[in-house]
């Protein structure tokens, strides 16, 4: 099987769509990136993100734990058949705000913490990506985080250990998986409500900080319901 990158996507920066769709506590920059597009030449990668891409609420994206996103044309492929005639946008690479757009990975059952050779860079899987008010704007889709969440093909985030240049027609050489087994479809699924995986979640040294920190207060919360 082929394990490539299809596409390396960077930031087209257009108005926040979701004005429409944001909560009163939910309050947005005026602009996105969230509209990704090929970089034909590819792209550099580094600590905080790729070259020439840009990222405009830096209060819920971004940083070394989210410094590249990456998505299946799997999953891609499969929303177009099961979306048909809803879709409002072309799905092609980029269309979920992803950098790294993939051939032949299952990105959400990738382990968190395994290590990617791609290009020149080394990239490290570190969590799952939560649909948020942009992303339901952009998509303008009815209950389109909703129905994200529910089928739980949701991507992953991953730092970069190793900058270096990334382009179409890379290999993907998916290297150094724990032995832990947590995966981001895993982590997602606790993220977005199933708290009682608390304790997989806490087997995963490689999770951020905070997504560890949230774990041992489910698990406290668990613990105290049992008692």
């Amino acid at each position: 099987m082929t394990v490539r990158v299809l596409a390396v996507n960077v930031a087209h920066v257009i108005d926040n769509p979701s004005l429409t769709y944001a909560g009163p506590r939910d309050l947005k920059p005026a602009k996105t990136g969230i509209d990704k597009r090929p970089a034909p030449q590819g792209a550099w990668f580094d600590r905080l993100g790729v070259e020439g891409d840009t990222i405009c609420d830096t209060a819920n994206h971004g940083g070394p734990d989210q410094a590249v996103y990456a998505y299946a044309t799997e999953d891609a492929r499969w929303w177009r058949a099961e979306l048909g005639a809803e879709l409002r946008r072309p799905i092609g690479p980029g269309a979920f705000g992803e950098n790294l757009t993939t051939d032949g990975v299952d990105v959400s059952g990738a382990v968190i913490g395994e290590r990617w050779h791609v290009g020149s860079a080394v990239l490290e899987v570190s969590v799952p990506r939560i649909p948020c008010s942009t992303f339901a704007g952009f998509w303008d889709l009815p209950r389109w985080t909703k129905r994200f969440t529910v089928v739980g093909r949701c991507g992953a985030y991953l730092r970069v250990l190793g900058p270096g240049r990334i382009t179409a027609g890379d290999a993907i050489d998916v290297r150094d998986r724990p032995d832990h087994g947590v995966t981001i479809a895993q982590t997602f699924r606790a993220l977005t409500g199933e708290h009682s995986l608390a304790p997989r979640l806490l087997e995963a040294d490689q999770l951020p900080a905070d997504v560890r920190a949230a774990a041992r207060r489910w698990l406290g919360d668990l613990t105290a319901v049992d008692q």
